[in-house]
């Protein structure tokens, strides 16, 4: 083989590769994605390459290479990383389903037959949030403590004094520094996006950058140090020992839950991807003009089967060829023991399609409703606002059987549970005020706040609640990234402007007369 056909080979595009670039110039460290292909390339560069696709068949760590898993891993480590099986099936809590239409990508994820979180992907510019760019301050406004850069999106970004990095010791005064003394105008940053543009709003940045690994998270240029506190407390102690031996010098690491078990090689192994793909983004920003994209972050499906995909879950789902073997590639790059779990789902011979056969299309259809029922016959009412969103409690048909107030508050714990499976659902972020049945007792009213923070733990999105208030409200927040299921399945209607309402055809023609 040529030496130029080699090379084009070496640089070929990956599942998981990110980087946006042209392929690097001699000299430039490789790049991986997240699981570790060191095959550094651009996420959608070469797209008129010939394209390889590799069907990898083995099982629990076969097949080993540099930037696969670790060879040193035994065969019981291996088999228990397999998961459960029954029958030779995989047995799991959960199910993801991703459907592949026409410019939208769609994933389910389903606890048992229940739908918990979906997702929805489009082929345009607006879901950015963790991209990395090289933008270019356009203007600093201290009364905002804000700076917007233009980064090449439609509207430009904000970058909020707290989020800005910069070195004391070049202030000339002392004190705390104002964000007009830090930056100034035309100024070129390395930024990621935290907050994806919604509505009117341009997309949030920030200059603390992480980039997230299959088992890590680098921070780079920071002392961040920390450990999962989801993992139990012998596992938190071996992974501070190993990262000891790997953290890399000025880069701050967060290990990952899915670190649970990993050895030293995988971490080490992980860490260096990160750390090569970070010398890739500066020497890319070094060499290009603001505002340049540095840093592309993966499809959507391949960012929640990073994030989400453990031997919990029975199976992926997925009714596109293509996906399909990309998934699967990247599965057995990082994980082989789950490669068996990744299943094609082929609508041409199935009799229905994927979401109507898992039940997914019609829970879909519920959520979109502003009203939901709770099995005991009670109910709630969600209503959205540009400030906030509202849930009221009702009993509905839930008369109950002995006293009012156990009536109330065995409806109120069917509704704390379902509120927390709704905000899941619809990716309900912002302030949001519930307003439970008022109850006499108490310890009912702890109970209630209990059981409400229990139904919310299972929800990785970070939430905050408060104590009922003295009007008997609940109010919380939950951060939000994105905009929601009903957003994002939607559009405002033309005739009302999303009010809901149309005006009287006389008191119309009456306000166009005055």
């Amino acid at each position: 083989m040529a030496a130029a056909e080699k090379a084009l080979v070496r640089h070929k595009p990956k599942i998981g590769d990110t980087r946006p670039a042209p392929p690097p110039a001699s000299g430039d460290p490789p790049s991986g994605g997240p699981g570790g292909s060191a095959d550094g390339s651009a996420d959608g560069a070469g797209e008129g390459e010939p394209r390889r696709r590799r069907r990898r068949r083995g099982r629990g760590g076969g097949q080993a290479s540099a930037d696969g898993p670790d060879t040193a891993l035994d065969a019981e480590a291996v088999e228990r990383r397999r998961g459960r099986q029954r029958n030779g099936r995989p047995v799991g809590r959960y199910l993801m389903c991703v459907h592949v239409g026409d410019g939208t990508t769609q994933i389910a994820v389903l606890e048992g037959r229940m739908l918990i979180e979906h997702y929805v992907a489009r082929e345009d510019d607006s879901q950015i949030h963790g991209n990395v760019y090289l933008g270019r301050v356009q203007n600093v406004l201290p009364g905002m403590e804000a700076a917007f850069l233009d980064i090449g999106t439609p509207k430009n970004a904000v970058l909020y004094r707290g989020d800005v990095q910069y070195d004391a010791e070049d202030l000339e005064e002392g004190g705390p520094a104002r964000i007009e003394e830090i930056l100034r105008a035309r100024q070129s940053l390395i930024c990621q996006v935290t907050k994806n543009p919604i509505g009117h709003k341009g997309a949030r940045l920030t200059q603390e950058v992480s980039l997230p690994g299959r088992f890590v998270v680098l921070i780079p240029n920071s002392s961040t140090y920390g450990i999962s506190k989801r993992l139990p407390d012998d596992e938190r102690k071996r992974l501070r020992a190993v990262l000891d031996q790997v953290k890399p010098e000025n880069h701050g690491l967060i290990v990952r839950t899915a670190a649970a078990e990993a050895t030293t090689g995988e971490l080490q192994r992980d860490v260096g991807h990160l750390v090569r793909r970070w010398e890739q983004i500066e020497a890319l920003a070094r060499r290009s003009q603001a505002p340049a994209l540095l840093y592309r972050e993966p499809t959507m499906a391949v960012r929640v089967i990073r994030e989400e995909f453990n031997p919990s879950y029975r199976g992926v789902v997925i009714d596109d060829h293509g996906l399909y073997e990309e998934v699967r590639d990247y599965v057995t790059s990082i994980a082989p023991e789950l490669s068996e779990r990744v299943e094609f789902y082929d609508p041409e011979t199935e009799a229905l399609p994927l979401l109507e056969r898992h039940h997914v299309a019609e829970q879909l259809h519920k959520a979109l409703d502003r009203k939901v029922w709770l099995p005991s016959g009670g109910s709630l009412i969600i209503e959205r606002t540009e400030a906030l969103t509202v849930i009221d409690v009702n009993t509905g048909r839930n008369v109950g059987r002995s006293s009012l107030e156990e009536t109330v508050y065995r409806n109120n714990l069917e509704a704390a549970e379902e509120i927390a499976h709704q905000l899941r659902l619809r990716d309900i972020g912002g302030i949001i005020v519930i307003d439970f049945i008022d109850m006499e007792l108490k310890r009912n009213r702890d109970d209630l706040m209990r059981v409400f923070r229990d139904a919310l733990a299972r929800d990785k999105t970070r939430t905050q609640v408060f104590e009922v208030s003295d009007l008997g409200l609940v109010q919380m927040t939950r951060k939000r990234i994105g905009e929601g299921l009903l957003e994002s399945m939607s559009s405002v209607c033309p005739t009302c402007d999303g009010r809901g309402v149309l005006l009287d055809s006389r008191v119309r023609e009456a306000v166009e007369r005055s």
